[in-house]
């Protein structure tokens, strides 16, 4: 091991998208770049998100569709380096890829493909990777840092934390970040598990059990928020990008809103279908516009077996309800385990929203998932931490 520290002029910690796009800014400016992760190899989230294929932005993504106890904080980021700044990076390295859906862009291929264009902007830059690395102490040394690394101490003028969250700890997450930004006395919001599904308790679980797998399109809300996208029935609770979506703003002992035929005034079509055909049943009728499985699921929860003919407008207005205005007190949620994103971070308070530096300690940022700035479902993280990472890699 080396035992007199190497000198560099920034060293990231963390070889995530954010970390990696500020060591390229960073290398780009001249300034000898060194970056560090534990892991055996860059890019993990890249590399598993979108299936496989890196859901790498966002056509829409703007300040609007981001969460943090400050709103305007992302602002200057995201203007500063845009969706399309980074869609023309893919673009010149050849990279196909498609919309799937509301402006989310994945790779034709492989998320290989974003990883390996960053590694070659890296190297292109000068930048320094270094692997499997344990990060020890770090240290406020004149006017730079000192960084203990398993592979021997290193110091720096500017350090840069892009350690990510706590979300997906069996790929190695920590909350190594915020231990950081705490010992240079910075503020934390709190963090809770973002982007996750949320679970229910064993009764509730018995009485949906038979629902298990079956997805339908949907509008959720919580509160004055709404998302409109499928939601899938677990043997846990409910999953699918709406519930995602809705996860980052529920909190517990809250109720969501379940529509599932949006746009559709099931009671009108309830009552057409009993003047046409007495004698079908409700739960045939349900079946026309909903899975057969849960169709009969809300005929049974309504005590509604029978005939069309037997309900009268107050029952079928009660039964739409059941359908397009179904309220539920989620339990919990599944946890960092299964959470795509952490909710909270480091406040933003504390930092310059043009650099990501800390206002108080001079040298020291903060880029990427560790800040408390998260995006909804579909390309925006990946986006702020491009855009993050890039403004501190014009600082750092």
């Amino acid at each position: 091991m080396n035992t007199s520290p190497e000198d560099f002029d920034v060293v990231v910690l963390g070889a995530g998208a954010a970390g990696m796009m500020c060591a390229i800014e960073a290398g780009k400016r001249g300034r000898s770049v060194l970056i560090v992760d534990h892991a055996k190899a860059p890019g993990e989230k890249i590399r598993i998100s979108g299936g496989g294929r890196c859901n790498f932005t966002n056509q829409n993504a703007a300040p609007e569709n981001f969460l943090s106890a400050n709103p305007r904080f992302c602002i200057s980021a995201l203007r500063r380096y845009t969706q399309r700044d980074f869609i023309r990076l893919v673009e010149r390295y050849g990279i196909a890829y498609h919309e799937k859906t509301l402006g989310q862009l994945f790779c034709d291929g492989s998320s290989r493909q974003i990883i390996d264009m960053l590694l070659k902007e890296m190297r292109d830059a000068g930048v320094n990777l270094r692997l499997a690395t344990e990060i020890g102490h770090v240290e406020r040394v004149g006017e730079g840092f000192s960084v203990g690394l398993s592979s021997g101490p290193v110091r720096c003028h500017s350090l840069v934390v892009a350690t990510g969250g706590k979300s997906i700890p069996k790929m190695g997450a920590t909350g190594f970040g915020y231990e950081i930004a705490a010992q240079f006395g910075l503020l934390l919001v709190e963090t809770r598990p973002a982007l996750v599904p949320l679970t229910f308790e064993a009764r509730t679980l018995e009485r949906l059990k038979d629902l298990s797998g079956i997805a339908v399109d949907a509008v959720v809300g919580c509160d004055k928020t709404r998302f409109a996208e499928a939601i899938l029935f677990t043997h846990r609770g409910l999953s699918g990008p709406a519930i995602l979506q809705i996860s980052s703003y529920w909190r517990e002992g809250r109720e969501i809103s379940v529509s599932m035929l949006p746009g559709m005034d099931i009671f009108e079509r309830l009552k057409a279908a009993r003047a046409q055909n007495g004698r079908q049943a409700l739960q045939t009728a349900l079946g026309t516009y909903l899975p057969k499985r849960l169709a009969q699921h809300i005929a049974e929860q309504e005590k509604a077996a029978g005939n069309l003919a037997d309900f009268s407008d107050k029952d079928l207005r009660r039964i739409a309800a059941a359908v397009n205005d179904w309220r539920i007190k989620p339990a919990g949620s599944e946890g960092y385990r299964t959470a795509e994103v952490t909710l909270g971070g480091v406040d933003t308070q504390a930092l310059d929203s043009r650099t990501m530096q800390a206002r108080t300690v001079p040298g020291l940022y903060f880029i990427g998932e560790v800040v408390d700035v998260t995006g909804w479902l579909g390309g925006y993280n990946f986006q702020w931490a491009w855009s993050s990472g890039w403004s501190a890699g014009q600082a750092a």
